[in-house]
C-alpha cells in the first residue's frame, strides 16, 4: 500500500499538521524520508530519542524481548518492570514506582495520588492544586487544566476545580496563594513547552520551604527535563531540591512509549489496590527498552558529555546570532535549549522551523517566540556542527526574505 503525506488528510483527524516530508528510516541522529532524503535531527521526537534513533542496544533488548513475553496486564507482575522500577528508586529519592504509558497519564497519576493522600490524611477541604503560568503538564483533560496555558483547555465544558495559577519564578506570588488548603504543587524544574524557561533556585527552594509549611506535596514534572537532558539523570539533582513526588517519560523510553510516576513509601500507600490503575503500565516491551536506555544515560561519561555538548551549541548558536542577530537569548540546560527570538522576530519561531526543515534539519518550536532544541544525549558533535550549519542557512532564508 503507498501512502504519501496527502494520506494523512484524507483518513487521520486533523488536529496536527505534520511536515510535507514522511521519515521512514533513522539511525543515530540522521533521519531519511520517503525520497531518500537525509536530514539531521535536532527535535529528537519531542525530546523522546534520548539515545538517536535505532540505538543497538535498544534494538537488541526490544528484540530480546520480543521473542519472550509481550503483555500480561498488572493482574501480574514481570522481570523487566521490577528491574527497572528497582533501577529508577536506587537512582533517584524514590522507594515505590508506578507506570504508565505517558507522561500525561503519569502526571494523571501523581494529581489523583496528592488528592487521595489529601483525603486520607487531612480530609475533603485540603484539595486545591497549585501550578505555573505557561506550564504544560499533558493533554487529559486533568493534566490540561493544570497545565497553565488556557489555549489548550477552554472549549471542552466545566473544568476540573480547585486548580489555581500563579507565574513561575514569581515566589512572592506563590507565596499569596498557597495555604493550609493547598494538598499540591506542580511544577517542572524547567518550563519545557513554555518557551525553555529555567527556574531560579532560590525560587524552587522557596516553593518547597512553602510547601513543607503548608503541608502539600511538591511534584516535579520532569518528563521532559528527565533522563538525562539537562547534564543530571533527574533536573531536580541539579537544583538542590527533593520533591515528593516526580514524573518521567519521554526520554525514558528511548523512543519506546512509557511513563512512570516515582514517590515515597509513605505517599504510594495511598494508592491502594483499586484506587487507579493502567492495563498497558509497565508493558515488559516498554519496560526491557526503558532499562537499558536508563543503564545507557545513567553514567558519569554520557552525563558529563550532556554538558560539553550543550557548550558546543551555545558556541555556534553565538557565532550565528552575531552575524544575523535574531535572538534575545539562548536559554536551558543540557540538551534542552530554545532559542528565544528578539523583538524584531516575535511570533516568528513556526518561519524558523520550517525554513530549518527545508535545509534538511528536523527542530522545534516552544510557543510563538522560542526555537528548540532536544536532540539526542549522544548526537556526535560532527551532526552538531552539519546541523548549526544547516541552521544558519535557515535563518538566513527568513532574514534575507524581508
Amino acid at each position: 500500500m503507498n501512502v504519501t503525506r496527502a494520506t494523512f488528510d484524507d483518513v487521520m483527524v486533523p488536529n496536527y499538521n505534520p511536515a510535507g516530508m514522511v521519515p521512514v528510516r533513522g539511525e543515530g541522529s540522521r533521519v531519511w524520508d520517503q525520497d531518500g532524503a537525509e536530514y539531521i535531527d535536532f527535535a529528537g521526537g519531542i525530546a523522546v530519542n534520548v539515545l538517536g534513533h535505532c540505538h543497538p542496544e535498544l534494538v537488541k533488548a526490544l528484540n530480546e524481548q520480543g521473542s519472550k513475553l509481550w503483555h500480561l496486564s498488572n493482574v501480574f507482575t514481570n522481570e523487566p518492570a521490577l528491574r527497572l522500577a528497582k533501577k529508577l528508586n536506587d537512582a533517584t529519592f524514590s522507594d515505590k514506582v508506578y507506570f504508565a504509558n505517558s507522561g500525561a497519564e503519569a502526571n494523571e497519576a501523581a494529581l489523583k495520588l496528592a488528592r487521595r493522600w489529601a483525603l486520607d490524611k487531612h480530609g475533603e477541604e485540603k484539595n486545591q492544586i497549585i501550578a505555573f503560568n505557561k506550564g504544560f503538564h499533558g493533554r487529559t483533560f486533568f493534566t490540561v487544566t493544570v497545565g497553565g496555558q488556557a489555549a489548550y483547555s477552554d472549549g471542552f465544558g466545566p473544568k476540573p476545580g480547585a486548580v489555581d495559577h500563579c507565574d513561575y519564578n514569581d515566589l512572592a506570588a506563590f507565596e499569596a496563594l498557597i495555604s493550609d488548603k493547598t494538598c499540591a504543587v506542580m511544577m517542572e524544574p524547567l518550563q519545557g513547552e513554555g518557551g525553555i524557561i529555567p527556574p531560579d533556585v532560590d525560587f524552587v527552594k522557596g516553593v518547597r520551604e512553602l510547601c513543607d509549611k503548608h503541608n502539600a506535596l511538591l511534584i516535579f514534572d520532569e518528563v521532559q527535563s528527565g533522563v538525562g537532558r539537562t547534564g543530571h539523570l533527574y533536573a531536580y539533582m541539579g537544583l538542590g531540591v527533593t520533591p515528593d513526588i516526580l514524573t518521567t517519560a519521554k526520554s525514558l523510553g528511548g523512543g519506546f512509549p512509557i511513563g512512570a510516576m516515582l514517590t515515597t513509601a509513605d505517599i504510594a500507600a495511598h494508592l491502594k489496590p483499586g484506587t487507579h490503575g493502567s492495563t498497558y503500565g509497565g508493558n515488559p516491551l516498554a519496560c526491557a527498552v526503558a532499562e537499558k536506555a536508563l543503564d545507557i544515560v545513567n553514567q558519569p561519561e554520557v552525563l558529563e558529555g550532556v554538558l560539553k555538548k550543550e557548550a558546543l551549541f551555545r558556541e555556534l548558536l553565538g557565532a550565528i546570532n552575531e552575524k544575523y542577530n535574531v535572538f534575545e537569548e539562548v536559554r536551558g540546560q543540557g540538551m534542552l535549549l530554545g532559542c528565544a527570538l528578539n523583538e524584531k522576530y516575535q511570533g516568528r519561531a513556526r518561519d524558523f522551523m520550517m525554513a530549518a526543515t527545508k535545509e534538511n534539519l528536523m527542530c522545534l518550536v516552544a510557543g510563538m517566540n522560542v526555537i528548540r532544541f532536544a536532540p539526542s544525549l549522544v548526537i556526535p558533535d560532527e551532526d552538531i556542527k552539519e546541523g548549526l550549519a544547516r541552521f544558519e542557512r535557515a535563518v538566513a532564508a527568513v532574514v534575507n526574505a524581508e
